[in-house]
């Protein structure tokens, strides 16, 4: 599990992009002072999981897949930006929660083949919007065997439904497989575990940066998240809905402190800056 982020502190940041309404070139546009990326991890939410039990299906609609043959996982990662893919439901029977017979198995080189075709530097599992039945043997059944395949990928999981209760099956444990887990509930700080990860690994401050939200995370809230996430040795913070517009001034509130600098905004995507 070589493939791991540069930060200018003891902190990665991790982003969630949504791709359906933002462009992923936002993701390259922050900077701190000293020249680097704010963000270490880029997260594109979300490709889906479809079908059923035992015969899973990736899917991947326009916006993911216009966003994948853009070009833009290679010119952020050039930027020294880990780019991986999040996997949701899409309110059908298969979860990464509930496969059952070869499920896992077939999944898992679905994850791996795109993985390769797009050059991405992980998975991200969020186990939401899924109408099957919880198996305590998919889950981690699904990581082992996607681990297997992607030695050195990055594999974090958002810890929400089936997935965050179902971490061992037999002798798997989850928490050995994975890089990374995180809090899924913005504008809370809850830590997650997830044995025996440690503290290094887990994020437990998540923020929404979408001022027009319900779940908005105040700029003071932001901040204090980032004093607790020192103070506690947390490894990292995530940051939800990264918009079309600048909020350096808002990210300041977060770099500030986890690293010491302002953040600094580039330009708008597309621009020549």
């Amino acid at each position: 599990m070589s493939n791991q982020p540069e930060t200018s502190g003891s902190t990665i940041s991790a982003c969630y992009l949504l791709t359906n309404s933002n462009d992923a070139a936002n993701l390259g546009m922050y900077v701190l002072e000293n020249g680097q990326p704010l963000f270490n991890i880029g997260i594109l939410f979300a490709a889906n999981i479809n079908g059923t039990y035992d015969e899973p299906e990736l899917y991947l609609n326009q916006t993911v897949t216009e966003t994948l043959n853009s070009g833009i996982v290679s010119q952020l990662q050039e930027q020294g930006i880990k780019i991986t893919l999040s996997i949701l439901g899409n309110h059908q029977e298969a979860g990464i929660s509930t496969l059952t017979g070869n499920g896992p198995q077939l999944f898992a080189q679905q994850l791996a083949d795109v993985v390769t075709e797009y050059g991405l530097d992980g998975i991200d599992f969020d186990d939401e919007y899924c109408t099957g039945t919880t198996n305590a043997s998919s889950f981690p059944l699904l990581v082992n065997a996607l681990r297997g395949l992607l030695p050195n990928a990055i594999l974090s999981l958002y810890f929400i439904g089936g997935a965050s209760y179902s971490l061992t099956y037999e002798n798997i444990n989850v928490g050995t497989l994975l890089n990374y887990a995180w809090n899924p509930y913005y504008s809370e700080f809850s830590p997650v575990a997830v044995p025996p990860m440690t503290n290094s690994q887990i994020g437990a401050a998540a923020i929404d940066m979408g001022p027009t939200d319900n779940t908005y995370t105040q700029p003071a809230m932001a901040a204090s998240f980032a004093q607790r996430t020192l103070a506690d040795g947390y490894g990292v913070y995530v940051y939800y809905n990264l918009i079309n517009q600048d909020i350096s001034e808002y990210l300041s509130s977060v770099s500030s402190v986890l690293y010491g600098q302002n953040t600094i905004y580039k330009g708008a995507a597309g621009d020549s800056q």
